[in-house]
């Protein structure tokens, strides 16, 4: 079994909801660390909106450059709208990754998009919001894994306390 590194990356996020739930979808679907530039989310911080308390097992690092501490197995793949990425159910997700997002008012920088091993984008109509669209991604690199964890015991060691239902078999 290979063991992957997935860092999630985000440019300048302005809003401490997104990244509450950027780092919900970290720990729902097992990613190594989550990175951020600049200063909007840090002034926010203070409205904490981690509701599973993710940053207790993964790290949320600021850092002045998504790029810099790229690993050397690791693929750069900027997620974003950029005319010429690749759609999203086309793509296939890299072992070790380190998924860069634009903010919620902006785009990645060209610069960024130009040192990419792939660029993809997910093929709505409009944009989704950041946490949204970390959220897709990571589920469509666990549906195309060969990877995945199903089944009962899964579902026990994942669902809220107050969740006992289950589906009737005769």
């Amino acid at each position: 079994m290979i063991k992957e590194n997935v860092v999630i990356g985000l440019t300048d996020p302005k809003s401490p909801s997104n990244v509450g739930a950027v780092m919900r979808a970290a720990g729902c679907y097992r990613v190594n660390e989550v990175r951020y530039t600049g200063v909007r989310y840090a002034r926010a911080a203070k409205f904490h909106t981690d509701t599973k308390d993710v940053l207790r097992k993964i790290p949320l690092n600021s850092v002045e450059s998504l790029v810099d501490n790229i690993l050397p197995d690791q693929q750069l793949v900027c997620v974003d709208l950029v005319e010429g990425a690749t759609p999203l159910p086309d793509f296939e997700h890299p072992d070790h990754a380190l998924y860069i997002f634009g903010p919620e008012d902006g785009t990645i920088a060209q610069e960024v998009i130009d040192r990419a091993d792939a660029v993809v984008y997910v093929p709505t109509v409009g944009c989704m919001n950041l946490a949204a669209s970390v959220n897709v991604v990571l589920y469509d690199r666990l549906a195309k894994s060969t990877q995945t964890v199903i089944g009962d015991e899964l579902i026990k060691n994942s669902r809220d306390t107050n969740n006992t239902v289950r589906v009737k078999t005769d």
